[in-house]
């Protein structure tokens, strides 16, 4: 029987389209840089998944059914902390970014990377480093070197100035009639918003909302 080669890393990839995941599994072992030990369509296949095949690497979608990448990230980090995970998304946002970091990830790096960066990103956090993928690399230093609070507008560039304030009002935990008697709204219009932001930000619940804004630097004088 062939001795397994230790030196390819073992990834398991999350990401719930089917022929994407088949391209990748295809792309990285072709070159028999990486070897798939098996695949997830959800956040909530992770832990299992991971238990059973043992991976090296888990290679993570920002956007999933049931939880968003960055939430499966926060879980797997908590309960298996020692496990890199690679961030492969169509999101390039800083505001994804930051949050993807701040949620554990080793590394991130955008879909439509070649198959030779995707395969070095995975090398790169097999081996305990840390990588970010080319086309949003020069913006990171940027990023980090501004107050978070002050740059809040520019993590989150696809909502609005008014879906901004709702969600700072979200993460200092107020509910939906505050923010609304805060911002002079209705109650509707509020709710409008925050379906707005949820769909943003790909997140699914508030708790998912605040953990992103407050990753951003928004409601730390909530009270």
């Amino acid at each position: 029987m062939e001795e397994e080669d230790r030196t390819i890393p073992r990834v398991l990839i999350v990401d719930d389209h089917p022929l994407f995941r088949e391209g990748l599994r295809a792309a990285l072992e072709s070159t028999r840089g990486a070897v798939v030990v098996a695949e997830a369509e959800t956040g909530g296949e992770v832990p299992d998944a991971v238990d059973r095949h043992r991976p090296d690497v888990v290679v993570m979608d920002l956007s999933l059914p049931d939880v968003s990448g960055i939430e499966a990230t926060r879980r797997l980090a908590g309960t298996h902390p020692g496990l890199p995970v690679l961030m492969l998304t169509m999101s390039d946002d800083d505001g994804s970014l930051l949050a993807a970091l701040q949620a554990g990830a080793r590394g991130y790096v955008v879909k439509g990377a070649g198959s030779e960066e995707v395969l070095h990103a995975l090398r790169t956090v097999a081996a305990g480093g840390a990588v970010i993928g080319s086309e949003i690399a020069a913006r990171l230093s940027e990023l980090l070197a501004g107050g978070r609070r002050r740059d809040a507008g520019q993590l989150f560039p696809s909502l609005t100035s008014r879906e901004v304030e709702v969600l700072e009002l979200i993460a200092r935990g107020h509910d939906n009639r505050r923010i609304a008697r805060e911002l002079v709204l209705s109650e509707k219009t509020v709710r409008n918003h925050i379906t707005h932001v949820f769909e943003k930000l790909q997140v699914t619940s508030r708790a998912e909302a605040v953990a992103r804004a407050r990753d951003a630097g928004l409601g730390g004088d909530a009270g």
